[in-house]
């Protein structure tokens, strides 16, 4: 007996040009206009997009909404160093720092690094800085000045009184290695958002500072770099390498898709479609005043992945058509009339689930969210619109319609006997057993995933930077940091809030140095500072140095003296604001949880209406804020998507039965990856957090044109495995040729020296395996055991085409 899939027999009758929806009749009957548009639409996006600037800005990856960020802007002014801090040391090989030689080449950097654009000059900190100043105690009294003086002329008398300055001025393993080989210039930037300055151009300032390092770097002499600015720079520096494996998958997808096709014209048109989204989107992004960051470049690619995925379906059910012998044009129209409102709303469960992240309050994220909407709705006209129309004018090529139409011939013949193997075996999770046995391996899969996934952490799982290579220029640097200075590039800064003129009393300070003896406690607290420690130093330095007296002064008229010799950002001026500056090993999650966790313990105990402890400030304060939220955040868009998902996919099938064969498979898929994350040590953070909802919006796709040539073969009367086993030689191909292509395709990115996108590669290539698997075993092993062959037929209302 020979069995015909739907549309088989009334390909070959004469068309109606009257037929289908309003839509398809005002898209086909018009296709010249469409072109035109389409054409026009596309120079207009592709001039546009020559204005999309790549940028990136520190005020927007972290959390404005955060009660730490609004102490961080309440008294950023006020604060001196802020989170965004470049640390340029300067070492030598062979010798000290203690040479003219060395002393001339840090002036000159400091000289050139302080007229950099960006730069907030009045807190910039180094060796040659006036604000570096020593305090030492003679037989006249407290004695003191500028580190390197006034009359320093680099002769052996200057350069051992510049020594003996810095050992004075409590700066070593602060701004001088304590091996006396390196020193640090502290560049803060400015704050754009703040006080209305030109936004940071990272990549001219990293080009600028490599620049600079070039320059003064010989063979005795090294510069390293790191903070917030080098990082984001070094990643654009890499985009040149996205850029080159985004161009590698391009080529694998082409030839992959043209062995299936064997067609030219169609494999071009195909890419092209999906290309076009990406340039519409790129063009779409200055035009509503958004810029590209490095954190969102991969959204281009994920739009061309699912512009693929759907143009490929329709290029496929084209080809079938063509097959059977329908001309170009009816066989253009009748896929258009079957896949179009699958297409449609797999495409919005996509835009829905990518703009769920707009929920989470990092500008970040929310452009990301932006960028990826965009991209998904504009699939529509490309994929969904211009695609069929294109083709129901170039068609297919003959010899690729005739082989499909043998393959479909052979396939059809006889449906018991003559099953390609993997049809076959992919049709044995119709049955009970296999069905039984697919979903208990699910079940078991799904529960050890969760026990893993339970262990994800939040932020980042590694010293340095985790979008960059361990062995990369930035990370060495941060290494060289670590291991040279007590005051590391992470710091945690609790902010004090007293009355005016209060932040040196007595019950002031000893309550800041206990919060500070219990912070020196923590693994990972390298070292403390704040007004209160100054003061037990300077009390034993008013008294000959003698450390009987290392204690905080009960006298507030000594208080008072101590405090006009304190470097300013220790307080501010009208001293009711104070700081516990705590440099850290590193900014790894458990580190910033065990500062986070003390300090609120001892805020909770020691809060009062005239004494209040504050988080937080420096990197590593704004990097715990973000933290805190991506943690809340990633529950609440988990549950957001899947909502979103869930009603989109009971309004295409109107059943709940299909819904839990659609969303189960995504389920897993998502706990999976979380896993995955826990084994690669992988935290969720700013960077990571879209993935999970990136994943679930390209995983839909597969089940819904799987579940969709299902349940309307089922209407038709067939039993669930021939017409899972229709679905297959229709749809479920070409999930299996996209889902595989662009796994092995994005798999390349392991291969990138840039971290962030290995990691990215990794992620998306699990997903679209797994969620490919997921449409494929799981999808019918549900369908199986949820419902009756009888109650499956009765569905009529399950799919409804665009008729």
């Amino acid at each position: 007996m020979t069995h015909h899939q739907p549309d088989a027999e009334s390909a070959l009758l004469p068309f109606d040009r009257q037929s289908g929806s309003l839509v398809e009749r005002l898209l086909f009957n018009h296709r010249g206009l469409v072109v035109a548009v389409c054409l026009l639409l596309s120079c207009l996006f592709a001039y546009q997009a020559m204005n999309l600037r790549l940028s990136a800005a520190f005020e927007k990856m972290i959390p404005v909404d955060h009660p730490y960020i609004q102490n961080y802007f309440q008294y950023r002014a006020q604060l001196g160093e802020g989170g965004n801090t470049l640390r340029i040391a300067l070492r030598v090989d062979d010798g000290t720092i203690y040479t003219a030689e060395y002393l001339e080449t840090l002036k000159k950097l400091n000289d050139e690094l302080f007229l950099l654009s960006g730069v907030d000059r009045p807190y910039m900190k180094s060796l040659w800085t006036p604000a570096t100043r020593w305090i030492g105690v003679t037989e006249d009294g407290f004695d003191g000045g500028p580190v390197i003086p006034d009359d320093y002329d680099g002769s052996p008398a200057s350069l051992a009184q510049v020594r003996q300055n810095v050992e004075r001025s409590g700066e070593i393993g602060r701004l001088v290695a304590a091996n006396m080989r390196s020193s640090v210039i502290l560049l803060p930037l400015q704050d754009a958002s703040a006080n209305g300055a030109t936004p940071i151009d990272y990549h001219q300032l990293s080009s600028q500072l490599e620049t600079l390092r070039q320059k003064y770097e010989s063979d005795n002499v090294k510069i390293s770099i790191t903070g917030f600015a080098k990082v984001v720079g070094d990643l654009m520096d890499g985009l040149r390498l996205m850029q080159v494996f985004f161009a590698g998958t391009l080529v694998i997808c082409a030839l992959v898709l043209f062995w299936y096709t064997r067609c030219v014209r169609s494999t071009l048109l195909v890419l092209s479609c999906s290309l076009i989204a990406v340039v519409w989107l790129l063009g779409l992004l200055p035009t509503l005043g958004y810029d590209l960051d490095p954190y969102s470049i991969l959204v281009p690619f994920l739009v061309f992945a699912i512009g693929l995925s759907h143009g490929a379906q329709k290029m496929n059910g084209i080809m079938q058509d063509i097959g059977r012998g329908a001309d170009k044009l009816v066989a253009a129209r009748f896929t258009f009339r079957r896949l179009f409102l699958t297409g449609a709303m797999a495409l919005l469960a996509d835009a829905v689930g990518f703009a769920v992240l707009m929920i989470i309050n990092i500008p970040v994220i929310r452009d990301l969210a932006v960028t990826a909407t965009l991209g998904v709705m504009v699939l529509v006209l490309t994929n969904l619109v211009l695609l069929p129309v294109l083709l129901s004018f170039t068609g297919v090529s003959k010899t690729s319609a005739r082989r499909e139409a043998e393959a479909e011939r052979l396939a059809l013949s006889d449906l018991q006997h003559h099953r390609h193997p993997l049809w076959a075996f992919l049709d044995r999770f119709t049955q009970l057993k296999w069905a039984t046995i697919a979903l208990v391996v699910a079940g078991l899969l799904g529960l050890a995933g969760f026990m893993i996934s339970l262990q994800v952490k939040v932020g980042d799982l590694n010293p340095g930077a985790p979008e960059l290579r361990a062995d990369s220029r930035y990370n060495l640097d941060n290494g060289f940091m670590i291991s040279n200075y007590a005051a590391s590039s992470d710091k945690y800064v609790v902010m004090v809030k007293t009355p005016q003129y209060y932040c040196a009393n007595y019950d002031t300070l000893v309550t800041v140095d206990a919060l500070e003896a219990r912070l020196q406690q923590l693994p990972g607290v390298v070292s403390t500072t704040s007004l209160a420690a100054l003061s037990k130093q300077a009390a034993a330095g008013m008294n000959e140095g003698s450390l009987t007296w290392y204690e905080i002064p009960r006298n507030q008229g000594l208080l008072n003296a101590i405090i006009t010799r304190a470097p300013r950002e220790l307080f501010n001026q009208n001293c009711d604001l104070l700081t516990v500056n705590v440099f850290l090993a590193d900014h790894k999650a458990d580190t910033l949880d065990r500062v986070v966790a003390t300090v609120e313990a001892f805020a909770a105990e020691h809060n009062t209406e005239t004494l209040q402890f504050m988080s937080a400030a420096g990197n590593a304060g704004i990097e715990a804020a973000t933290n805190i939220v991506v943690k809340k955040a990633n529950l609440q868009m988990l549950l957001m998507v899947y909502a979103a998902v869930i009603a989109l996919c009971f309004i295409t099938f109107r059943s709940w039965r299909a819904v839990v064969c659609t969303v189960l498979p995504l389920m897993l898929t998502s706990i999976l990856c979380e896993a995955l994350m826990v084994g690669l040590d992988i935290g969720l953070k700013v960077a990571t957090l879209p993935v999970i909802a990136l994943g679930v919006g390209i995983g839909v796709d597969y089940s819904l044109y799987i579940l969709s040539i299902t349940l309307a073969n089922l209407r038709q009367g067939m039993a669930l495995s021939q017409a899972y086993y229709l679905a297959l030689l229709s749809t479920g191909k070409v999930v299996i040729l996209t889902g595989v292509t662009l796994g092995i395709a994005v798999a390349t990115w392991a291969l990138s020296p840039i971290k962030f996108q290995a990691d990215m590669g990794i992620l998306l290539a699990f997903m679209f395996i797994w969620n490919m698997l997921g449409a494929l075993i799981l999808t019918p092993a549900l369908a199986r055991l949820l419902m009756s062959q009888r109650g499956l037929a009765a569905q009529s209302g399950c799919t409804r085409s665009a008729t």
